[in-house]
C-alpha cells in the first residue's frame, strides 16, 4: 500500500517519459484451468437475461423483471439490443448478433418513440458507442451501423445550440430543440471517444471537433482544484456551476476520457494526458484518504464550501482501473499502485455485505474528521467499526464499476485473487439477483439483507453492455480484446486502438488558469450523485 506520507513527493508523479510506454496487460498472462467453465457460466447468465428481455420487453428499451414487462427510458429505440451488440460479438453469439444487427439497421433514429427528451450523454455512450464498437469488432463488415450512428449524431449535434462549445444535456429528437439548463462535466465531457470514431469512419471531422471542443472548454475553466473542474457547467456561458469536486457520478467519465482519448487517438497534443495527470496529482494531494478502521484507501469528495466529504460510490470505483491504465501509459508506478489500493477499498464493499455484492454509496471516518454530509446512525457506526466503511444507499443497481476495475487489476497483475473475486461476484448474482417470477435477473434493494431485500423493477441495458462483458473477459483469453489493443468507452464498448506511443503527455503538470475560481448559482448535489439512475431508490437508509 502506498503510504500517504509520500503525498508531497508524489507531485513529481506527473509523467515519467523517455522509455517505451509499458503495456497495460501482464505479458504472457494465462488463465487458470477452470476459466472455460466460469466463462460459460457468465454467458449463461447473459443468455438467460437476453431471453427474458426478448420474451417480455423486445423491442423496447429495457426489461422490467418484477412485472415481466418493459420500459422505454432510452427513447424507445431498443437500448438493450444496441447496447448488447459488442458483448454478443465478443461472446461469439453469431445468430443473436445478426438478429440484433438487423434490428439496429431498422431503427428510426429521427423520431423519439417515448415522448421524452434524449440524454446526449446516455444516447452517445449506449447507442453511438454500441454501434461504433460493433462496426470495429466485426472488421467493418456492417456499414449500416455507421450510417445509423451518423443519423443519430446529426440529431444530437443540435445540443450545441447557438454556437455554444458545451452541449445542453437533453434534446427533443423530433424538433431538435435542446432543453436549456445546466449540464455536468461528465454529461458534456464524455463524448470524445464515440464522436471521434464516428468522424474517423464517416470522414466528417465535425463530429470530433464538437466533442473535443467541449473538453477544451472545460479544461480552460478556472477550477476548485488543479485539473479538477467543478461538477456542474452552464452550456450557455461555459462557466462552472457550483464548486463540487468528485470522481463520482456527474464528473467520473470526464476524467476517464481524458487519458482514454489520448490513448485511442495517439494525438501529439499533450493537453489531455497532462490534464488527467494533473487531476490525479491534485486528487492525491487533497482527496486521497485511508479509513481509520482497516486502512482502506479511498478518494473523498470536496463540497461547495471546500469541506472534505468522506464518501464513496459504486460509480466512483471506476477510478481504480482508470488509474491502473493511466499510470501504465504514463510509466508512473505510483499511480498504478494507488489504483490497486483504491481497488482493494472498492472490493471491500462487496466482501463485507451479507450478499457479497456492493452498495450504491458508502461513507468513511477519517483522522481529519468524519463529515459526510449526514450524521451516521448507530447501526452505521457499528458496521464501520467492523468493516471500515458504512453503507449509505443499500441497493445494488447492477452496476459494473467494481468489476471493471477488478478486470483491469487482473489483466495487469495476473494475481488470481482478482480472478477469484470475479467468480464470487457472479455467483452472488446467481444467488441474489435471480427473480422468482420469471427466469431473469434484477437489481436488489439491500445488499446487506440475507435475501437481498427484494427486487427493483428495472434491468438497465448496461447489465448486457458492461457487467457481463467485464466478467466474461476476466475468464477469457487475455489476448482476446487485450487492453493493449482496445480502449473501452464508459459503457464498456471497445474500440480498436493503434499501437501505443512511447509516451503520453509532456511529463509536466498542466498549467493552471490565472483566473480566480468563481462559482455560479445552480442546483448543487448533497452527495456524489448517481447520474445514471433516479435520485432515490428503495432502501436508501440503513
Amino acid at each position: 500500500m502506498v503510504s500517504l506520507s509520500l503525498r508531497a513527493s508524489i507531485v513529481a508523479l506527473a509523467c515519467v517519459s523517455g522509455g517505451l510506454a509499458a503495456n497495460i496487460q501482464l505479458p504472457g498472462l494465462s488463465l487458470p484451468e477452470d476459466a472455460a467453465t466460469h466463462r460459460q457460466n457468465v454467458k449463461d447468465i447473459f443468455l438467460t437475461s437476453w431471453n427474458a428481455y426478448k420474451q417480455y420487453a423486445y423491442p423496447h428499451d429495457d426489461l422490467t423483471p418484477v412485472t415481466a414487462s418493459w420500459t422505454d427510458g432510452r427513447n424507445g429505440w431498443g437500448a438493450s439490443v444496441v447496447d448488447a451488440l459488442s458483448t454478443l460479438a465478443i461472446m461469439g453469439e453469431t445468430d443473436i448478433f445478426e438478429e440484433a444487427i438487423n434490428f439496429t439497421a431498422g431503427i428510426d433514429f429521427t423520431h423519439d418513440h417515448s415522448g421524452s427528451t434524449a440524454s446526449v450523454f446516455e444516447t452517445t455512450i449506449r447507442y453511438l458507442g454500441g454501434m461504433m464498437s460493433a462496426y470495429e469488432l466485426t472488421g467493418e463488415q456492417y456499414p449500416v451501423l455507421v450510417q445509423q450512428a451518423q443519423t443519430l449524431a446529426d440529431k444530437l449535434a443540435f445540443a450545441w445550440a447557438n454556437g455554444n462549445t458545451v452541449p445542453y444535456g437533453q434534446i427533443n429528437i423530433n424538433t431538435t430543440v435542446p432543453s436549456v439548463g445546466t449540464n455536468s462535466i461528465a454529461g458534456s465531457g464524455t463524448l470524445t471517444l464515440e464522436w471521434s470514431r464516428l468522424a474517423k469512419h464517416t470522414g466528417n471531422d465535425t463530429y470530433r471537433a464538437l466533442a473535443e471542443g467541449t473538453i477544451r472548454t472545460i479544461i480552460a475553466q478556472a477550477k476548485p482544484l488543479p485539473g479538477c473542474p467543478a461538477q456542474g457547467i452552464d452550456p450557455t456561458t461555459s462557466k462552472p456551476v457550483g464548486a463540487y469536486v468528485t470522481w463520482g457520478g456527474g464528473s467520473d467519465s470526464y476524467f476517464e476520457y481524458l487519458i482514454k482519448y489520448a490513448r485511442l487517438t495517439n494525438t501529439d497534443d499533450t493537453i489531455f494526458a497532462d490534464n488527467w495527470a494533473t487531476a490525479v496529482d491534485s486528487s492525491i494531494r487533497t482527496l486521497l484518504r485511508t479509513s481509520t478502521v482497516g486502512n482502506w484507501t479511498y478518494l473523498a469528495d470536496l463540497d461547495n464550501s471546500g469541506t472534505i466529504r468522506h464518501i464513496g460510490s459504486h460509480l466512483a470505483c471506476f477510478m481504480a482501473g482508470n488509474w491502473i491504465m493511466g499510470g501504465r501509459l504514463l510509466n508512473n508506478q505510483t499511480i498504478v499502485d494507488i489504483g490497486l489500493d483504491l481497488n482493494e477499498g472498492c472490493w471491500n464493499t462487496y466482501a463485507s455485505t451479507a450478499t457479497g455484492i456492493g452498495p450504491e454509496s458508502f461513507g468513511y471516518f477519517s483522522t481529519d474528521g468524519n463529515y459526510t454530509g449526514s450524521t451516521p446512525s448507530a447501526a452505521q457506526i457499528a458496521f464501520y467499526n467492523e468493516h471500515g466503511f458504512f453503507i449509505n444507499s443499500q441497493y445494488y443497481y447492477m452496476r459494473p464499476e467494481v468489476l471493471e476495475s477488478n478486470f483491469y487489476a487482473w489483466r495487469y497483475t495476473g494475481d488470481t485473487k482478482y480472478y477469484d473475486r470475479a467468480i464470487s461476484a457472479y455467483q452472488s448474482f446467481q444467488t441474489y439477483l435471480k427473480t422468482p417470477n420469471i427466469d431473469a435477473f434484477a437489481p436488489i434493494n439491500n445488499v446487506n439483507a440475507a435475501d437481498g431485500g427484494g427486487f427493483i423493477n428495472d434491468m438497465e441495458s448496461f447489465w448486457f453492455a458492461e457487467v457481463l462483458k467485464y466478467l466474461y473477459l476476466t475468464f477469457d483469453d487475455p489476448d482476446h480484446i487485450s487492453l493493449d489493443a482496445y480502449v473501452f468507452n464508459t459503457e464498456a464498448h471497445p474500440y480498436v486502438a493503434p499501437s501505443a506511443k512511447d509516451s503520453y503527455g509532456s511529463g509536466k503538470l498542466a498549467s493552471t488558469s490565472n483566473q480566480p475560481f468563481k462559482t455560479n448559482p445552480g442546483e448543487l448535489p448533497l452527495v456524489s450523485p448517481a447520474a445514471k439512475i433516479p435520485a432515490t431508490r428503495p432502501g436508501d437508509a440503513l
